[in-house]
């Protein structure tokens, strides 16, 4: 199929990859130039806007950070709803962006005549280049068909939550409970640290205990080994987006969120530190009150 793909971050670019080994043509369309070179030699277009890009594309596939990202690649005269398509393109956003704007945006790709598929992702980079990504899909049925021949490429699971919007409800609510789960796990850390435990014993006993969880076992391991600008998986700056998105929709919802707040206060006051381009593990220094 002919796909258009926009965003070629961590997860981007290995998706983006994995469709074209499974045979798509893909046009590519990031806004550092440098980051889309490389899908030269692997047989994509490089184009210099989002319209471009999606000019004549079957499927328009979205994985940028955050609303003012996705705004900037979908709206707009060099946007990619600008472009001329076919009637039926496939729009689809793998992004995890606020509920409101995902809502938004669907209207707005409807108005302009074509089919949209919410459809963020869970897993990390690897995953990403692996093809083994779970995607959280919000749509009807006939579009979300429409969309398998690519999705088959990008994950092993795909789970559908219900009507465009549901599949963004599922991401935030998820990485809500991340947050908290990985500042409490930062707090536990700390305190078996100051009580003189061996913090590799205790790293080994929270993986094989009752509150492991892939996120907390992996970050509790980064704690301890205090790496947490190398081999970067998830940032504080994406963690606290995906938070603070997910308190305005409980807002809406009317969900008290208490354990949601303080989780982004901490992750607030690391970022305003300078450290939102680290890993997320980065946290345990905001406890120990570095």
């Amino acid at each position: 199929m002919r796909v258009a793909f926009l965003g070629l971050g961590a997860m981007g670019s290995g998706m983006a990859a994995r469709l074209i080994a499974a045979g798509h043509s893909l046009s590519v369309y990031n806004r550092t130039m440098a980051r889309a070179l490389p899908f030269t030699k692997l047989g994509a277009r490089i184009e210099d806007t989002p319209r471009a890009a999606a000019q004549n594309a079957d499927i328009i596939v979205g994985m940028t950070a955050d609303d003012e990202s996705s705004r900037a690649m979908w709206l707009g005269d060099q946007g990619a709803l600008a472009a001329e398509n076919a009637p039926d393109a496939l729009a689809i956003e793998c992004s995890t962006l606020s509920h409101d704007w995902v809502l938004d945006l669907a209207q707005r790709v409807r108005n302009r005549g074509f089919r949209y598929v919410d459809a963020p992702v869970t897993g990390l980079p690897d995953a990403a280049a692996a093809g083994t990504l779970t995607l959280l899909v919000g749509a009807n049925l006939a579009d979300l068909d429409a969309a398998r021949p690519i999705f088959t490429a990008l994950a092993t699971r795909v789970m559908h939550f219900g009507a465009v919007g549901q599949g963004t409800v599922y991401k935030l609510m998820v990485n809500l409970l991340g947050a908290v789960q990985i500042a409490s796990a930062a707090e536990g850390v700390v305190l078996a640290e100051r009580a003189g435990l061996d913090l590799r014993l205790v790293a080994d006993a929270v993986a094989s205990g009752q509150a492991a969880s892939p996120q907390v076992v992996r970050n509790v391991r980064r704690f301890v080994a205090g790496d947490h600008s190398a081999s970067v998986n998830f940032t504080p700056a994406l963690r606290l987006k995906d938070v603070e998105y997910a308190l305005r929709l409980a807002r809406k919802l009317g969900v008290p969120s208490e354990f949601g707040a303080v989780a982004a206060a901490l992750y607030r006051r690391l970022c305003d530190h300078g450290f939102g381009a680290d890993n997320e593990s980065r946290i345990i220094d905001v406890v120990r009150g570095k």
